[in-house]
């Protein structure tokens, strides 16, 4: 009897604990419906404040930004290569000659960078006089071939790099030397594993066509990309196909102080909005306007004063990928010693070779650039 009597007041564990549960949800009072209670606000406030992490969105965005630019920008891009290439500089220098026109250096600033312009241009429209319109496209596959993977690697590189070390190292927060760390890390991971890539596409683009030799296609070195890297690979070897490598490296740092200056016009711009919601007054059409537009101007002048400091670097890059001599030998075999011989034969002037079209490009390249990116990572679910 005793027994009966504690089994009936203790209910077994189960039953106890399915009491308990039942105890903590509100029933309705019309239906008799069981209603969970509600989650609290600070749970659904914490996870809308975490967003799901896209480290692919990144990769996604990149390659498409990368590639719209690529297209939009080729022409000139043929047109600064010729005009860095040496090649090209001693056809400049010897129409110079024949035409009586001094040096630019013994030129005043205004003449010379009117000289600059007019020699670039003459030679943009006689690309499409003498070689056909196709000839302003020519190495465009290997170009979005390189130009797709390595801004896909670049971007991906850099969002998440700063992700993990603003997580690991900095409480979460971002900083500038986040952004100098995570670009300077993504520039040479990019650089290493597309530079056989902007090989070829440097080789295609100097390789003089034959409406400028005999007027036949049997003179032309280079068939086609794969005929490119066979020659290379068999006259130069594996390392061959890493030429200019260093100069890549070199190249670092251009990107990263790129990605630095962007990231403080992205806060700026962030900032001023902050600001202009905490004032309660309406926003204007130049506030609107500024929005949308700030980062593609913000992307466009990082992309600037990048590119006239460490502008050198580009033509010492091409003249190291730059295929052998006729007898075989590399006239430029490293960094230092391309910089002196360009120095000695040429001048100061010859390391901004290109300077023109190359800005017309990299400016209005990084805009669209970061202006696709920005866009389209909203679209996958990600922040930049």
């Amino acid at each position: 009897m005793p027994f009966s009597i504690i089994s009936k007041s203790f209910p077994p564990p189960s039953q106890a604990l399915s009491e308990t549960h039942e105890a903590s949800l509100t029933q309705s009072r019309e239906t008799g419906d069981v209603i969970p209670e509600p989650q609290s606000q600070s749970a659904l406030a914490t996870r809308r404040e975490t967003p799901e992490v896209k480290p692919w969105a990144h990769f996604v965005a990149g390659g498409v930004g990368g590639m719209t630019s690529a297209t939009l920008t080729s022409p000139l891009d043929v047109l600064k290569t010729r005009l860095q290439s040496d090649f090209y500089q001693s056809q400049i220098i010897a129409s110079r000659n024949a035409r009586g026109i001094p040096p630019p250096q013994s030129l005043s600033l205004p003449r010379s960078a009117l000289l600059h312009f007019r020699e670039t241009f003459q030679i943009l429209f006689s690309i499409h006089r003498v070689e056909g319109w196709r000839a302003l496209f020519k190495g465009l596959g290997p170009n979005l071939t390189g130009v797709v993977p390595a801004r896909a690697i670049n971007f991906y590189a850099y969002g998440n790099g700063k992700r993990v070390i603003s997580q690991h190292f900095n409480h979460g927060k971002e900083a500038a030397w986040v952004h100098l760390c995570a670009a300077a890390n993504a520039g040479i991971i990019t650089g290493t594993m597309t530079n056989p890539i902007w090989l070829v596409k440097t080789r295609l683009q100097l390789d003089k066509s034959q409406a400028e030799k005999t007027g036949t296609l049997s003179n032309r070195q280079y068939k086609s990309s794969l005929d490119c890297v066979r020659q290379t690979f068999r006259a130069e070897g594996v390392r061959g196909l890493y030429r200019g490598l260093s100069a890549s490296y070199l190249g670092v740092t251009e990107s990263t102080l790129q990605w630095v200056l962007y990231e403080q016009m992205k806060l700026y711009l962030k900032r001023r909005e902050e600001r202009l919601m905490a004032s309660g007054n309406v926003p204007s059409y130049v506030d609107s306007t500024l929005s949308w537009t700030g980062k593609v101007a913000g992307a466009g002048m990082a992309k600037f004063f990048a590119a006239i400091v460490t502008y050198p670097h580009e033509v010492v890059r091409t003249r190291l990928r730059q295929a052998p001599m006729k007898d075989g030998r590399m006239k430029y075999t490293g960094i230092v010693q391309c910089f002196t011989t360009i120095w000695k034969e040429e001048g100061v002037a010859s390391l901004y070779g290109g300077l023109t079209p190359h800005m017309l490009r990299v400016v209005p390249s990084a805009a669209i650039m970061f202006g696709m990116y920005e866009m389209i990572l909203p679209l996958l679910g990600a922040q930049a």
